[in-house]
């Protein structure tokens, strides 16, 4: 067996905004292996300023993971464990060297037989480029849609009281992500607000790493908070265990590349479910290779809840997709 790896830049079609600032273009690393006649194929989609192993030695990791592809897998996911978007895109390669073509969890999804729901995402921007954006996914067909806030909030209140008023909560299911966007007493301000005009869920609605103050916000929030960037560098599984008995939060949401591939997604599944905690997964700006894997992982964990799959179009340069869009359903289309 052999392995080699290259670095991609996927260009975005037009400057998104995000928690981090505006995004122009985002790196990634492609991550191919070879065993006789077979080649598979992987995403290491590091997030730049995320990404728990946003390091100074990544590609060195990414070179020793290929000189000692051969390896045990165990050997080497306990080696990458600190490289969570290496150990993503090595268990991406060798399920696509091991089932071929473009899959990795072959299912109902793969055999075109079933499709997955999918929220649609809305972007930062000013209001009118907002407004854009949710008119477009309304129309499309959307009934869950997921808005970025934390930045202005008293024009993003004024947006989501005006969509409230047009769609009811059965019409319309609203989900906002704060990405650690307001102090613990904004905070507390803000999930009243967010009850009243019933909102599903908000996302991180302060900085990760204050345990304390986010279990006091889940203890008592009118409106369910989902841990997002609480997850990431979170490796060992007793840790993980013990987040979740200190926050108890209503949900998590796991993205795969920063929460250590598909089997540090199994960990966190398995210990929100003992816990009666809800989940949901999204992609992180990965190309559509690592976009496609995720979503074939997906549909085989079977959660019927809107799931975050939908930024493969973001990119003027993207890989050729294996996924369709039709409304918000997300299709296998081979």
């Amino acid at each position: 067996m052999t392995a080699k790896y290259y670095k991609y830049l996927l260009e975005f079609k037009r400057p998104s905004g995000t928690s981090r600032g505006v995004l122009l273009e985002k790196e990634t690393y492609i991550l191919e292996i070879f065993e006789n006649e077979n080649k598979g194929i992987g995403e290491c989609a590091i997030f730049r300023g995320l990404s728990f192993d946003d390091r100074t030695d990544y590609e060195e990791k990414l070179q020793w993971l290929c000189e000692n592809i051969s390896q045990d897998f165990e050997f080497l996911k306990e080696e990458l464990k600190e490289f969570p978007s290496i150990l993503f895109g090595y268990e991406q390669a060798l399920l696509n060297l091991k089932n071929g073509k473009n899959l990795y969890f072959p299912s109902d999804f793969t055999e075109r037989q079933s499709s997955m729901m999918i929220n649609g995402l809305i972007w930062m921007g000013d209001v009118d480029f907002m407004a854009e954006q949710i008119l477009e996914k309304l129309e499309q067909g959307f009934h869950c849609i997921k808005l970025k806030i934390g930045v202005d909030w008293n024009l993003e209140h004024e947006i989501l009281q005006k969509l409230r008023q047009k769609f009811s909560k059965e019409k319309l299911e609203l989900r906002v992500d704060a990405n650690g966007g307001f102090s613990k007493d904004e905070a507390k301000t803000v999930l009243q607000q967010l009850s009243d005009l019933h909102i599903h869920s908000i996302e991180q609605p302060i900085k990760a790493g204050n345990w304390n103050d986010m279990a006091d916000l889940c203890a008592e929030t009118p409106t369910p908070i989902a841990l997002d960037e609480e997850l990431i560098g979170i490796i060992d599984f007793t840790e993980k265990k013990r987040l979740l008995e200190k926050i108890k939060p209503q949900y998590i949401i796991l993205k795969p590349a920063l929460v250590g591939g598909f089997s540090g997604s199994d960990e966190w599944i398995s210990l929100a479910e003992q816990q009666n905690i809800g989940w949901w997964i999204t992609s992180a700006l990965e190309s559509n290779i690592g976009l496609n894997a995720i979503a074939q992982y997906t549909f085989t964990k079977g959660n019927q809840m809107p799931q975050g799959l939908g930024t493969g179009s973001l990119f003027t340069n993207n890989f050729e997709t294996s996924l369709q869009l039709n409304g918000e359903q997300l299709f296998f289309k081979g």
